[in-house]
């Protein structure tokens, strides 16, 4: 039988198979061979209590890719949740997201959430600054279901996992997403949830046909990947046009002279705190290297 895992806990994964939740174990074949399923992951099952929904995990399918943090497999897309207010914005924090989520080679969608109770100035502010870098926006409130029928439709057939801070809503957003789906997804919810708001763990929530989010928990820090520091620059998509102009072909837009970038902050086509952040992260990431040497 095929399934898909959409929560693993203590040693259990619950997989479900069309409308049906199965509690399953993991064959001891995964551990000899040192690797383990991940949510997201499509299965194989091999049921050993059909009235007590039980089986064993007995084959992984080939994965699209698998991220690092959250863990997760076969995502489609991301979607960084991030408040405008209460608690305010931590921008250091939100490009610490889009750069983890661009490293892993997933489009991103920014939903900045809690409209109703921020400046709409400032909102707007924040909207033009992160669609100006290519990035797709969204303004919402989640508490009041405001914008939540436009974000609902970009993430319609596919697997997007939702990232951000602890207190930015994402629980509640991904309640909004579940309220209109029929199917026995009360029952699924009541067996996995328990009564918790609070997400402690990534799992993937049926928000419609062949739809999933991926509600993970949430971060007040965030460590870089492990990569090397010339890839972070690729990991700011706005400085692309002006690359070219660099005089060195490997510029890192830090210290050299004649740089493209640099001169596009100083002429305010590039966010002067957005390339602040990528300063800070450089000398992060070339820290970070000097340490696994």
């Amino acid at each position: 039988m095929q399934g898909r895992i959409i929560r693993g806990i203590g040693g259990f994964y619950y997989v479900l198979s069309g409308t049906t939740l199965w509690t399953c174990r993991a064959r001891g074949l995964f551990r000899r061979n040192g690797t383990r399923p991940l949510v997201g992951d499509y299965v194989t099952i091999s049921v050993t209590d059909e009235e007590k929904k039980e089986a064993n995990v007995v084959a992984v399918s080939p994965r699209t890719n698998a991220l690092v943090r959250p863990e997760v497999a076969n995502a489609d897309q991301a979607m960084v949740f991030f408040a405008l207010k209460s608690p305010d914005m931590d921008t250091v924090l939100l490009d610490r997201f889009l750069v983890t989520m661009a490293w892993q080679n997933l489009p991103v969608i920014i939903c900045f959430n809690k409209k109703d109770i921020s400046d709409p100035s400032e909102a707007a502010y924040w909207k033009k600054l992160y669609e100006d870098c290519g990035y797709t926006v969204r303004l919402l409130s989640a508490r009041e279901g405001t914008g939540v029928d436009d974000v609902r439709e970009l993430l319609q057939g596919k697997t997007t996992v939702a990232a951000g801070p602890s207190g930015a809503g994402k629980s509640t957003f991904a309640n909004c997403m579940q309220q209109e789906l029929h199917m026995e997804t009360g029952e699924i919810s009541a067996k996995l949830r328990r009564g918790k708001n609070t997400t402690r763990r990534a799992e993937l929530l049926m928000i419609g046909p062949d739809s999933f989010l991926c509600d993970t928990p949430g971060f007040t820090a965030l460590d870089l990947p492990a990569m090397e520091p010339e890839e972070l620059q690729g990991c700011f998509p706005e400085f692309a046009p002006y690359e070219k102009m660099c005089r060195f072909t490997q510029c890192s837009h830090i210290s050299e002279p004649d740089c493209g970038v640099k001169q596009a902050v100083e002429e305010g086509r590039i966010g002067r705190e957005r390339y602040s952040h990528y300063c800070l992260f450089y000398d992060e990431v070339r820290e970070m290297k000097k340490r696994r040497y």
